[in-house]
């Protein structure tokens, strides 16, 4: 399990990378080297690093392992085939820490990241109902069993497509220069993460590579079904890439605007759990 979590992360910063390189090239840009990823987390590494004296000193780094912990545990269920329930859990504790992120150093701007995070819980609404359509269509939330189920009946991407909308938007917004990024605009510099630097940074960098990596996955396997590890990460990388291309034409919502988004995933996906409870 160790070597799928260092190569969850060494694919995830790589995405990274790809991710900044497309939108610059879209933009017109020449954009940094795709490896840049990398030598922002060694930077960070070797920077002189302490902790602000306004900051919560405990919370100030368990945060950091925090999201390293709940993102590794995500990438077992999924290696393992394990319940869909736990990766949503997951979900909600990630929100908890990006709003304990923020809080953490006592930085103004931290503090508007931390505020904004609990507005963008509003992903996890149609989340929510994505997992209970999914529940409705296959039968369980076991990933194991979802994979099962496509392989007999077809791949939920063509057969639950607003579930697959549904849960791509929800990725998007979990993505580095999303539309929907509103916990890092550039009008609060940084977000949450603006007081954090040095090795604390480095830490960071590396677990939002590793939840890039595992939210993509999981995407991948629940709508396109079962596959070779190496074709689960080709998939990955090219669901991004259609992310990327959002994120270089799309600029930065408001957060209300995010929110009147998301309210409409979930409509949407209502709509279709009515019509699958009246078709049978």
């Amino acid at each position: 399990m160790i070597l799928y979590i260092l190569f969850a992360i060494f694919a995830g910063l790589l995405f990274h990378g790809i991710h900044r390189k497309v939108i610059a090239r879209i933009q017109t840009r020449p954009g940094p080297p795709i490896w840049q990823e990398y030598l922002h987390v060694l930077k960070f590494m070797f920077k002189q690093t302490w902790i602000p004296k306004t900051a919560s000193h405990v919370l100030y780094v368990a945060v950091i392992m925090a999201v390293i912990a709940i993102w590794s545990g995500a990438l077992y269920v999924l290696v393992t085939g394990g319940s869909l329930l736990i990766i949503f859990g997951v979900y909600l504790l990630h929100k908890i820490t990006e709003h304990g992120l923020g809080l953490s150093s006592g930085s103004p701007y931290g503090k508007f990241g931390a505020i904004r995070s609990v507005i963008s819980a509003a992903s996890e609404i149609p989340l929510i109902a994505s997992i209970a359509v999914i529940y409705l269509v296959t039968g369980s939330l076991m990933i194991s069993d979802i994979e099962a189920y496509q392989a007999q009946h077809g791949v939920l991407l063509v057969t639950a497509l607003p579930l697959a909308l549904a849960m791509y938007i929800i990725v998007l917004s979990k993505v580095p220069y999303s539309p929907f990024g509103i916990i890092e605009a550039k009008e609060i510099v940084s977000g949450n993460k603006t007081e954090h630097f040095g090795v604390w940074r480095a830490g960071l960098e590396t677990g939002f590579a590793l939840k890039t990596f595992v939210l993509l996955a999981v995407f991948v396997t629940l709508f396109l079904g079962a596959m070779p590890f190496w074709m689960l990460v080709i998939c990955s990388l090219l669901v991004l890439l259609t992310m990327s291309f959002i994120c270089a034409l799309s600029p930065m919502l408001s957060p209300y605007d995010a929110v009147t988004i998301q309210i409409g995933v979930i409509v949407i996906v209502l709509i279709y759990a009515g019509f699958l409870v009246v078709t049978g």
